[in-house]
């Protein structure tokens, strides 16, 4: 793939970025291919990826579920993001168990996460997860590892309107003892609406403590029986995202596309499927 000098020019100052992310030991990436086409603005609705948005997402979850998802950023071999996530319901709450993987052989990021999602009552629930989160930059680095903590709420107050709160490493845990460089804390707060069961609009707030607010907005639309058309824009930067979500008995596939105004585009992909057990 051959590149613009602009393109290269804003490339840099990403992997700049990205790098400077980096050490302090794991973004948060959002994953999902569902969340990426309505421009990650989820933290309201419950599902398989909520283990990556909101883990008292889980607790609406009845079904032992598997998905995989895969991204691969502004089409950069090296910059490939996989991700596994394992559902489990249980009479006391839904378990969730995650694995994430992001970079290649020289520079990689991985991130391991146990959650639980509970209702605490008929439309409101809660939920945790503990994370390892570890790093590694050949050569100079090797490995680092550390352990992080998230958690969120979820609620539907009135038939159709969906809320959502959660915060990734509220302890502020540090890169390591011989730093003072934290894990980036990010707080999100979201609404979402349900018209007619058909089309669902969201918006939401999303704070990194280090960094500027970041706005997101994101539509779901049944088009048909099965088909699910998605869309949405986030700032800082500009993203315009799309979607589509198939879905037939316990199989669910989907496909989105985010469009960075100087990087260009980066496709995603998940695939789940749930037991009917």
């Amino acid at each position: 793939m051959i590149f613009s000098r602009k393109k290269i020019f804003f490339l840099l100052l990403f992997l700049f970025s990205l790098g400077k992310l980096s050490f302090s030991t794991n973004d948060n990436y959002p994953l999902g291919a569902r969340s990426a086409g309505m421009s990650n603005a989820t933290v309201m609705m419950p599902h398989l990826w909520s283990v990556f948005h909101n883990q008292a997402g889980l607790a609406w979850l009845d079904q032992f579920s598997v998905g995989f998802h895969h991204e691969n950023k502004f089409v950069i071999p090296q910059y490939g993001l996989q991700a596994v996530a394992i559902i489990i319901p249980t009479a006391p709450g839904t378990i969730g168990v995650t694995y994430s993987y992001f970079g290649y052989s020289k520079y990689h990021e991985n991130k391991i996460g146990v959650a639980f999602g509970k209702k605490l009552g008929k439309n409101i629930s809660a939920g945790v997860q503990l994370n390892y989160l570890n790093i590694f930059i050949a050569d100079q680095y090797g490995n680092q590892g550390n352990l992080t903590v998230e958690a969120g709420i979820m609620a539907e107050p009135v038939k159709n309107l969906f809320l959502g709160a959660h915060v990734f490493n509220p302890t502020r845990a540090q890169v390591s003892a011989d730093t003072e460089e934290n894990i980036p804390t990010i707080i999100r707060f979201g609404i979402g609406y349900r018209f007619a069961n058909t089309i669902f609009l969201a918006a939401e707030t999303e704070k990194d403590l280090d960094n500027p607010a970041v706005f997101k907005t994101g539509v779901e639309f049944e088009l048909v029986d099965n088909l699910t058309l998605r869309t949405g824009l986030s700032t800082k930067p500009t993203l315009y995202t799309f979607g589509l979500g198939y879905h037939y008995k316990g199989i669910e596939a989907n496909i989105a596309f985010t469009r960075h105004q100087q990087l260009g585009f980066t496709p995603h992909f998940s695939f789940l499927y749930t037991f009917n057990l």
